[in-house]
This record gives structure tokens, C-alpha cells and sequence, in this order.
């Protein structure tokens, strides 16, 4: 990561900071001695949401790129947000019980809970206008949770993602098998999750050794055993798949959509479903890529997403 994309970014934070003024339960939280600035050029906000703390970035200025992702956390999201706030108003949030925001009760960490903070994120900052970028269990989490407020989304870019109950023996056995406790009690005592996630087959392919173990600390102590619950409870979510589903075919229906998936990691056909729900969909596959296809390869996922927004927004840029 170059001082120069850190400096710039942080000039533009400090600059748009003036826009939370007023925000209520909106406060800057401290910087975790593992989390430097040389892997994190961001500040970060909590945002008082049900009696606990989101942990929400809010960096650029442009049309607003809302980044959804549960189950690890915002980090995932670094190098493309590296990329494209300098023509977008960028914003991540970690799910309830993940990264930076703070813990909260076993049963407060399911797809529900994760949706309603994506609501208020919305609402609180008042976004408008906002692409819905979402990742993993962020589809369904975060497609239900901006569905509360339709009117203010113009457009959804899915990456290696899903929005509808999983139904398939396989996909349903996987989340069983990594949301079991055993699973979870091998993980809180390990980390193996973590340490294969920051590996050039997960996230980490083009991280250095700081930014990897920045990636894993961010999962310490509740975040590991979230990730299995969030995989647990996303077998049968119904409200939240039902909320999803009535928006892919009701409110979000003409919406603008893109996906993006990595070659080598697309076992249940979620692109195929994809196509089938938006005929006019545009897919792209990223070559050799995994899981985090952001994260395999972030220059042309900004790039995609940069052309994809100026051809259906008629984006301009600086």
C-alpha cells in the first residue's frame, strides 16, 4: 500500500468527517495497537445501533458504495476501497459480534441482526442513492436489511454471493458442517479460520505480513465464534431470505445488477441463479480467482465496478 494512497485517503476522511456532524450515536473509535495505519489508512466509527457499537468506514466523496459482509469483517474490503474513493463515498460496517464492533449475546448474532444494522446504517447516515456492494452471507444480509428502505438503492454488485435459502444438500451440509460447534470450539482454540482466510488463497494474495495479521486480529476473541454462528444460523434464516427474495422480485427487480465471481469458486451455480433473476445482468469471472475475487484481484474488481456504475449512472469522474 503506497504512502500516497494512505495520505490522500486520510486528507479525505478528515475532509468528510464534517458530514457526521449531528449523527447521533456516531463516534470515532480508537485505533487497536494491531490495526496502524499502514494497513488501515482509516478511521473508524462506532455507530450506537440497539444498545451496541457498529463498527462503520465512511471514507470519499461521489455516489455512496455500501460494502456488506458478514461473517469476517471489513477488512476484506481494504484494497477496493483503496481504489475507488476517490470517486465514491465508500462505507463498510462489521456485523454485529465481528471485527471491531463490539460483542453482543449469542443469540444476536444471526443474518437478522446483520440486516437490521445494514438498516440503520442506511438510515443514520443517511444514504441515498447507494450501491448495495455485497459479499458472502452479506447478499442476503444486506439485500433484506436495504430492502426496509428500497427507495434509496439504485443498483446491486453481488460478489461470490447469494440471496436465497440454500436448498442444495451441499451447500446446506457445508454450512452445517463450519457452523457446528465442534467446528466453533476448534476454531475459538486455534484460529484455523483466520489463518486460512489471510492465506493467498483467501484474502490474502497480495497482503504483506502486517496486513495479514492485522486480518486475523480483527477475528480474535468473539469474532472467531461468530463466523460459525453466522454460518449456523444461515441455514435457516427464513425472515431474512423472505425478505430478501420479495425485493429480487419486487422492489429491486429493474435494479441494475452486477456479479462478480471468482473462477474457482462458484460450486452451487450462484451465478446461474443470478442470471435467472436478472436476465439483464452483467457477470464477470475473475481468472484463477478464489472466495475474495476483491482481494485476488482488487485493480480490475475497481475498475469493473467503476465502469459498470458510469455506464448504468452515468457516473462522472474527477
Amino acid at each position: 500500500m503506497s504512502t500516497t494512497s494512505q495520505v490522500r485517503l486520510k486528507a479525505d476522511f478528515q475532509h468528510d468527517s464534517v458530514r457526521h456532524q449531528g449523527v447521533e450515536g456516531l463516534r470515532i473509535l480508537p485505533r487497536p495497537e494491531w490495526l496502524p495505519e499502514s494497513v488501515w489508512p482509516f478511521d473508524t466509527f462506532g455507530l450506537s445501533i440497539d444498545g451496541s457499537s457498529i463498527a462503520v468506514t465512511d471514507v470519499g466523496r461521489g455516489p455512496a458504495l455500501l460494502f456488506v459482509h458478514t461473517g469476517t469483517w471489513s477488512f476484506i474490503w481494504r484494497d477496493l476501497i483503496l481504489r475507488l474513493s476517490a470517486d465514491f463515498r465508500c462505507i463498510s460496517l462489521d456485523a454485529p459480534g465481528t471485527g471491531l464492533s463490539t460483542g453482543v449475546p449469542r443469540d444476536q448474532i444471526t443474518l437478522e441482526s446483520s440486516s437490521h444494522a445494514v438498516t440503520a446504517v442506511i438510515k443514520q447516515l443517511d444514504l441515498r442513492d447507494l450501491v448495495l456492494v455485497v459479499h458472502d452471507l452479506g447478499g442476503p444480509a444486506g439485500i433484506a436489511g436495504a430492502a426496509r428502505l428500497a427507495g434509496r438503492v439504485r443498483g446491486i454488485a453481488g460478489i461470490n454471493t447469494f440471496a436465497w435459502k440454500p436448498s442444495s444438500a451441499g451447500l446446506r451440509g457445508m454450512l452445517a458442517l463450519v457452523g457446528s460447534a465442534p467446528m466453533e470450539g476448534l476454531d475459538a482454540a486455534f484460529g484455523y479460520i483466520p489463518k486460512i482466510t489471510a492465506t493467498s488463497f483467501g484474502v490474502g494474495r497480495h497482503m504483506d505480513k502486517a496486513s495479514r495479521r492485522a486480518f486475523r486480529e480483527g477475528m480474535a476473541g468473539q469474532g472467531r465464534r461468530s463466523f460459525h454462528y453466522y454460518m449456523n444460523d444461515a441455514r435457516n434464516a427464513e425472515r431474512v431470505y423472505m425478505q430478501a427474495g420479495l425485493a429480487l422480485t419486487g422492489a429491486f427487480r429493474e435494479l441494475p445488477l452486477l456479479t462478480i465471481f471468482g473462477e474457482r469458486n462458484d460450486p452451487f451455480k450462484f451465478q446461474a441463479r443470478w442470471k435467472e433473476l436478472f436476465p439483464a445482468a452483467q457477470q464477470v469471472v475473475i481468472a484463477k480467482g478464489n472466495h475474495f475475487p476483491m482481494c485476488d484481484d482488487p485493480d480490475f474488481v475497481a475498475q469493473t465496478i467503476r465502469a459498470w456504475h458510469r455506464e448504468h449512472f452515468s457516473l462522472s469522474l474527477r
